[in-house]
């Protein structure tokens, strides 16, 4: 798979040319979401990882094959940000899935060990009512017991009151596990667009 660092950018009117479908990657601080974009892209340090939640800052678009981007977006929900910078990040977020100009579909990224937050049923909330594709891509199944992850994932579909046609892809960059189920939810997003349904 070719993958190309395609810039990264402080507001929407910076972003990349040409105009090509994104993948968005959108999820709290610490929830896994750049080791989860490297297993995607199999990549070893593609999206920067680090220890301490809150790294990324700017939206980050890494082209792949030629053809859309997956977009690493700022986490959310970390609190050792000024009460500003977490305002900026909130309105970065919201005009950026209400868009128009753009062909936007999320993963939606939840630590799966984890209830969900007020502010990721906040981000679920907005991803229903933009009407965009999305996905829930639950993280780090490796930390939850496998007897427990069922009852984990029950947990997480009732809280953020997902509808049955939303896809829920368990997840986990150190074992493994679910790379096929995200890129063929990707591949089959793509398809649906290209036939303009």
């Amino acid at each position: 798979m070719q993958v190309t660092f395609a810039g990264s950018f402080t507001d929407l009117r910076q972003r990349p040319q040409p105009i090509l479908p994104e993948f968005a990657c959108l999820g709290r601080s610490n929830c896994g979401k750049s080791s989860l974009i490297n297993y995607l892209l199999q990549r070893k340090s593609l999206a920067h990882t680090s220890r301490h939640p809150g790294k990324t800052q700017l939206l980050n678009y890494f082209l792949v094959a030629g053809g859309y981007y997956l977009v690493d977006l700022p986490g959310y929900g970390y609190a050792k940000v000024s009460r500003l910078q977490r305002q900026r990040w909130w309105q970065l977020f919201s005009e950026y899935v209400a868009d128009p100009q753009r062909n936007l579909a999320v993963l939606h990224l939840l630590d799966s060990r984890h209830a969900p937050s007020e502010h990721d049923r906040e981000v679920s909330g907005w991803l229903v009512e933009s009407g965009r594709p999305f996905a829930v891509v639950a993280t780090k199944i490796d930390k939850v017991g496998a007897t427990q992850r069922l009852a984990h994932y029950r947990r997480i579909i009732a809280d953020l009151g997902l509808a049955a046609d939303v896809p829920f892809l368990p997840t986990s960059s150190a074992m493994k596990i679910g790379r096929q189920e995200v890129m063929n939810w990707v591949r089959e997003t793509l398809v649906i667009a290209d036939e303009g349904v």
